[in-house]
């Protein structure tokens, strides 16, 4: 089944920051599942989620 238009984000919507409940999860989730503390800084740069990223 081919994917509604209405699903796929435009641009704008990417670059929106993400809410900070949302970035805290996120961050445990990382920190749970990363082999090291620098692949948990690199996986949450790439999120764009990693610690004073407030944008």
């Amino acid at each position: 089944m081919p994917a509604k238009t209405t699903d796929i984000a435009t641009d704008d919507e990417l670059d929106e920051p993400v809410a900070d409940e949302t970035a805290t999860s996120a961050r445990r989730v990382v920190a749970a599942y990363a082999t090291d503390a620098d692949e948990c800084r690199m996986l949450l740069a790439m999120l764009g989620i990693a610690p004073g990223e407030n944008a």
